[in-house]
């Protein structure tokens, strides 16, 4: 027989409810602290936030090279390559594997350029890159890195956000959401000359993160970095004071409708971002001015030389950014087409062209960071989405190779003068001391004073992360 319904009071629903309420309460803060979704705060998301510990880094600076260097004509020497140029020997090779399901025998080719010892480490860099060569003792070499995906598109997006088929935040997002900047007049998270292709807008995206945590591109890849400003950044019909007293009566609004919206993270980050552009208007324009600086800073970075004017100007602003407090700037070394710069499936003395265009103003952004103190703190990490191959490709060019690549560090945090792990004897696959993508993410994250396995958001159900349920710290790296 059912039992007779007992009307509750609201008076008695509180009090035999009251500490399920507090539980619910306690719930939140210890979501917070193991570092899942916050809710939405009409205070400043971006605001700096406290590190899980010591950290070595405040900032990143990545320097993207789109396509793919081969790591076997750039930083990874393999004398064998010169003494069994033109033999056929069997390799397994991801990418044909990929394709045909089979391997079979591959003609190896040597290098074209001559490699060379350089400081005091010995390092052997070759004729590509004389100028980052006469930097070796500040640099940290990862030479056994590894990673997920044989073709460009799943690559980069693996090298970005961790992932070749979800849509999952970008690397600079979950940095920005753990840390938030050190500079809240301007963006936390910039990527510079940005691709559109091979990931485009989702190798800067915030995906599920909140809607703040997004890169701000300036400028876009094909278009002259001389030109690449933040657009709309200036009012000319309105004085500040005016602009002022507009934006307070439209935030007023904003957060009304916020206050029935509590969880639309969406609206939340439209009413920040009002708020950022309107400081953006003093501060913005003159990050992207460099009229100001010296005749020997354009020498070193390059500027007015036809080959690095133009990259030498995205390295230039990167300083000017790290300087200012953005906590994550890449600098893309990309085209905006389907024809990465990095990648010669045939020709690969082409790779002269882009070494060209790249050594000196990297090698310029590395001195002035030192000089100016700015290593101290500042991460620089320089490297592509994958490496190639130790043999042929057609008469003179180099595959994909994903099982065996270069990345160096520099700066805050990391050994100077050091290589770490290795290739095999033709430079094919990495085999000693092994660094995953995942790994460096984690390493890198480590530097920030984060750690990687407590920087969580839950989504869809689960407590999503930059390195999903992999990833080491390579603690062997720290100085």
């Amino acid at each position: 027989m059912l039992e007779e319904h007992v009307p509750v009071s609201r008076r008695m629903l509180l009090r035999s409810s009251a500490c399920g309420f507090g539980s619910l309460a306690f719930s939140g803060l210890l979501s917070r602290a193991n570092g899942n979704t916050p809710s939405v705060s009409l205070g400043n998301p971006l605001a700096p936030q406290e590190p899980m510990f010591a950290p070595r880094a405040k900032r990143i600076i990545f320097i993207f090279m789109q396509g793919g260097p081969s790591h076997v004509d750039t930083f990874d020497y393999k004398p064998l390559l010169e003494k069994k140029h033109g033999e056929e020997l069997e390799f397994k090779d991801a990418r044909k594997i990929a394709k045909t399901g089979t391997f079979g025998k591959e003609k190896i080719m040597q290098s074209p350029w001559k490699f060379r010892q350089y400081g005091e480490c010995g390092h052997w860099v070759s004729d590509l890159f004389p100028e980052i060569g006469k930097h070796v003792d500040d640099l940290c070499f990862i030479r056994s890195m590894h990673t997920t995906g044989v073709a460009h598109g799943p690559s980069t997006l693996f090298l970005h956000t961790g992932t070749t088929n979800l849509i999952m935040p970008s690397i600079g997002s979950w940095i920005t959401y753990g840390l938030g900047t050190e500079n809240e007049n301007i963006p936390g998270f910039i990527t510079i000359s940005p691709s559109s292709s091979n990931g485009g807008p989702r190798n800067f995206s915030n995906a599920f993160l909140p809607s703040h945590f997004q890169g701000t591109a300036l400028g876009r890849a094909g278009q002259p970095a001389s030109k690449a400003r933040f657009n709309n950044i200036t009012n000319a019909q309105s004085s500040l004071s005016k602009q002022r007293a507009q934006l307070n009566l439209l935030q007023s609004l904003n957060r009304s409708q916020l206050e029935s919206h509590k969880e639309d993270d969406e609206l939340a980050a439209v009413i920040n971002s009002f708020e950022l552009a309107f400081r953006m208007q003093q501060h913005a324009p003159g990050l992207t001015d460099l009229s100001g600086e010296s005749k020997s800073t354009f020498e070193s970075y390059g500027i007015g030389q036809k080959e690095t004017d133009d990259f030498g100007r995205q390295c230039l602003l990167a300083r000017r950014m790290a300087e200012a407090g953005t906590r994550y700037i890449q600098v893309n070394y990309a085209d905006n087409g389907n024809n990465p710069r990095w990648d010669q499936h045939s020709k690969i003395q082409k790779h002269a062209f882009h070494a060209k265009a790249s050594d000196k103003p990297v090698a310029g952004l590395i001195q002035d960071m030192k000089q100016r103190g700015l290593l101290e703190d500042t991460l620089i990490w320089w490297g592509g989405e994958f490496g190639r191959n130790p043999f042929t490709q057609g008469a003179d060019g180099r595959d994909h190779n994903p099982k065996g690549f270069t990345h160096f560090l520099c700066g805050a945090g990391v050994k100077s003068g050091f290589s770490y792990g290795a290739t095999d004897e033709f430079g094919h696959e990495a085999v000693e001391n092994k660094v995953h993508m995942h790994d460096l993410h984690a390493t890198i994250l480590h530097l920030l004073g984060i750690d990687h396995e407590r920087l969580t958001y839950r989504h869809a159900g689960r407590d999503f992360r930059l390195t999903d349920v992999e990833g080491h710290v390579v603690s062997d790296l720290f100085a």
